[in-house]
C-alpha cells in the first residue's frame, strides 16, 4: 500500500493569504502546504481520503488519471469543495463510488444539490453515494471507520489493514483509540502549538501517540505557526511531520 500526501494544511493553505510570517515566506517546499488530502494505492486500485478545495492542483501534481472510490471525513469546505473537479474523471471513467457517514451525506447532498438533482444541460460530478454503518472491504482492503469529535460534530477517520489516517478531531476516545491499536503508521492531526477548540495541537498528538504505538506517525493538517524544519528537528524517534507530495509504502 503505497500513500501519498496530496495536501497537509490547515483550511486557509499555506502560504495564507496576505500572511507575511517565516512560514508563509519560507523557501522551504515542506512549508507550502495545500488543504488537507490523501491518496492510497493498492494492488493497482486508487483511492482518495477528501476531495480537498485544492484537489484539481493535487491530482495534477500526482499525475492522477482515474479513482476506484473516495472516502470522505466529514463535509467541511476544505475537505469536499474539490467534488466539482471530480468531474474530469468522471468523462474519463463514469461514477464514482463514494463512501461518507449519514450525517456527511445529509450535508453533501445539500452543498452539491446540483450534482444529485435531477440531470440538467450542464455537465456534474457523478458520485455513487455508500453510507458508512460499520466496518467494510473495500480494494481489497480492510476499512475501520473511527468516530471522532470535532467540536460539536462527528467526524471520521479510517484504519485500512494497518495504516490510519486521523484527522479534524480534538480528542480520540477510548473505543477509537482501541480501534488504533497495533499500526504500522498513524497519520494524525496537529493544527498548531496551542490548544484548538475544534483540533488536536502538537502536546495532545503526541500524548496519543505514545499511547497508541504506532510504529511511525506523520502529522498534518498543519497551520502557519508550525515551520517543517524547526519542529521535525524536536520530534521525538518515529514521529515525523508530513508536507505535500510525500510518499512511502506501508
Amino acid at each position: 500500500m503505497e500513500i501519498e500526501f496530496l495536501g497537509t494544511g490547515t483550511s486557509v493553505g499555506i502560504p495564507m493569504i496576505g500572511c507575511d510570517c517565516p512560514t508563509c515566506t519560507s523557501d522551504d517546499p515542506r512549508d507550502r502546504r495545500l488543504r488537507v488530502s490523501l491518496l492510497i494505492r493498492h494492488q493497482g486500485a486508487q483511492i482518495l481520503i477528501d476531495p480537498s478545495i485544492d484537489f484539481r492542483q493535487q491530482a495534477l501534481r500526482a499525475g492522477l488519471k482515474s479513482l476506484d472510490a473516495v472516502l470522505i471525513t466529514h463535509a467541511h469546505a476544505d475537505h469536499v469543495f474539490g467534488i466539482d473537479d471530480l468531474r474530469a474523471l468522471n468523462y474519463r471513467q463514469g461514477a464514482i463510488p463514494c463512501f461518507a457517514s449519514a450525517e456527511t451525506w445529509h450535508n453533501l447532498y445539500r452543498m452539491f444539490s446540483y450534482a444529485f438533482g435531477p440531470p440538467g444541460p450542464s455537465s456534474r460530478p457523478r458520485l455513487v453515494p455508500h453510507i458508512i454503518g460499520g466496518e467494510f472491504t473495500l480494494c481489497g482492503l480492510h476499512v475501520t471507520p473511527v468516530a471522532l469529535p470535532h467540536g460539536d460534530m462527528t467526524t471520521l477517520g479510517f484504519r485500512l489493514e494497518n495504516f490510519a489516517y486521523i484527522t479534524d478531531c480534538n480528542a480520540i476516545p477510548d473505543v477509537a483509540c482501541e480501534q488504533l491499536l497495533g499500526l504500522d503508521v498513524l497519520v494524525l492531526d496537529c493544527v498548531r502549538y496551542k490548544p484548538h477548540p475544534t483540533h488536536l495541537h502538537l502536546e495532545a498528538a503526541l500524548a496519543y501517540i505514545a499511547r497508541l504505538q504506532p510504529k511511525r506517525a506523520y502529522l498534518t493538517h498543519m497551520a502557519h505557526d508550525i515551520r517543517h524544519a524547526e519542529l521535525e528537528a524536536r520530534l521525538p524517534p518515529g514521529v515525523r511531520l508530513a508536507y505535500d507530495g510525500l510518499r512511502f509504502v506501508v
